[in-house]
This record gives C-alpha cells, sequence and structure tokens, in this order.
C-alpha cells in the first residue's frame, strides 16, 4: 500500500484543503513544521519518511492565476529521485508542454478541468498522466464520459472525493471500490478523508494500490510507525 503525501499551493505558500470549497483554504497549520513555504513542507515530510511520490495540486495554475512551477522545480531539484505527480489543471497540450520538460514530473488530468474525453485522450497519448477523477458528494465533476469510458484511463487511477478532504468523514470506500471494479487492473489510489492508519488499512481492503494523505501527516492520524507498516 502506497501512502502519497500531498501539498496544496495557493499563492505561493502551501494551504489546508478543506471539502474542495478552495475560497476557505488557508495556510498549513502543521504539527511537523511552522513553514508554508513549499520546498520547506516538501522537506520535513522527507525526514518524516523517505516516500517516493508526492502529489501537488497547483490551485493558482487551476484557478486560471500564475503557476507555481519554480516552487515545484526547486522540490524536484532537492529530491531528484522524489515522482512529483502535479496537477495544475492543464486543458491543452500546450499547457502540458510548459511543465513536461521536468524530468521527474508527471502530469495529473483533474476531471474537473478536463474540457472533453477527447481531450483526455489527446493529453495521455503516450499514457505518461495520472487520471484524477474527482467527485463531490452530489456526483461527478467533469465530462460524464471520463467516468465511464474506462477504456481510455491511464494506468494509474486517482479516485478523489473532494467534500472529504481535511475533514472527519472518512474515505469514501464504496466509490473507491466501484471504481477499481472497473479499472480493468489500473493501479487505482484513493484520495479524501483518511484521518488515521484504521482508514489506511480499510482503503487497502478495496484493493487500492495506494492513497493520497494531507492533514493525517500533519495532525499526526499517521504516523512514521504507520508509514513504515503500510509503504510498500
Amino acid at each position: 500500500m502506497r501512502i502519497v503525501p500531498v501539498i496544496d499551493i495557493r499563492n505561493g505558500a502551501v494551504v489546508r484543503a478543506i471539502a474542495g470549497r478552495r475560497s476557505e483554504y488557508r495556510p498549513l497549520r502543521s504539527g511537523l513544521t511552522s513553514a508554508t513555504t513549499p520546498i520547506a513542507v516538501a522537506q520535513r515530510l522527507m525526514a518524516l519518511y523517505p516516500f517516493d511520490r508526492l502529489y501537488i495540486a497547483d490551485l493558482d495554475a487551476i484557478e486560471g492565476r500564475q503557476d507555481n512551477r519554480e516552487a515545484i522545480r526547486d522540490i524536484g531539484a532537492s529530491f531528484p529521485s522524489l515522482e512529483l505527480w502535479v496537477d495544475p489543471g492543464v486543458r491543452s497540450n500546450t499547457e502540458a508542454s510548459r511543465w513536461r520538460d521536468q524530468k521527474n514530473l508527471r502530469l495529473v488530468l483533474g476531471s474537473e478541468t478536463l474540457l472533453s474525453n477527447e481531450t483526455l485522450g489527446a493529453l495521455n497519448i503516450h499514457n505518461d498522466c495520472v487520471l484524477s477523477l474527482d467527485f463531490r458528494e452530489a456526483g461527478f465533476l467533469g465530462d460524464p464520459e471520463v467516468l465511464t469510458n474506462a477504456a481510455l484511463w491511464p494506468s494509474q487511477v486517482i479516485v478523489m472525493t473532494l467534500s472529504r478532504i481535511g475533514g472527519d468523514a472518512g474515505p469514501d470506500a464504496a466509490r473507491l471500490a466501484d471504481v477499481i471494479s472497473r479499472a480493468g487492473g489500473r493501479e487505482v489510489y484513493g484520495a479524501g478523508g483518511v484521518r488515521s492508519a484504521d482508514d489506511v488499512a480499510t482503503l487497502a481492503t478495496t484493493g487500492a494500490k495506494g492513497v493520497l494523505v494531507s492533514t493525517a501527516l500533519h495532525n499526526g492520524g499517521i504516523n512514521a510507525c504507520d508509514l513504515a507498516r503500510f509503504v510498500t
């Protein structure tokens, strides 16, 4: 079971995500570090455990403002063996090409910002992207065909329940299991609602390859001993 730490960047600082309500995101308050710069938070996460992947949401880029490529490059340069999964809200190959020159970076394509199923196919023509299937409690965010046509999914898929991020509702195991049942052997990762090692264990029973975690790492819900137990 792979645990992938998460960094959300907004206005150049790491913020705490709350239920996908981006207007309410505030600078990170962490038991691991008092810093909020992306490189400092990444360094502290890597001191907690030698993760092999880090998920980064560039909220400024997703929302159509400036991007945080330089901060993300700094993380990549500091940890050259760390694979960065970065969601900058790309909608076209022109936008994607601006990110693809960083060797240890893989683009995450969020269904929330994909224009269509055809856009997914065009962006992932070389199967080098990660697909994030984004949900709120009310349902899927994006072109419904992206969800239903699993044939176009890349080899790694995230099931992202935005409304459960940073809260106490727990992970959406049923939705994750449904996607896994249709994924045809692809690696599927859960995201949203993980509070503790028990939640990680629950998601492991669904057949998930891994889980994205933020709040539980910063508040001690998942500690170094838990990471040593689960990370493979």
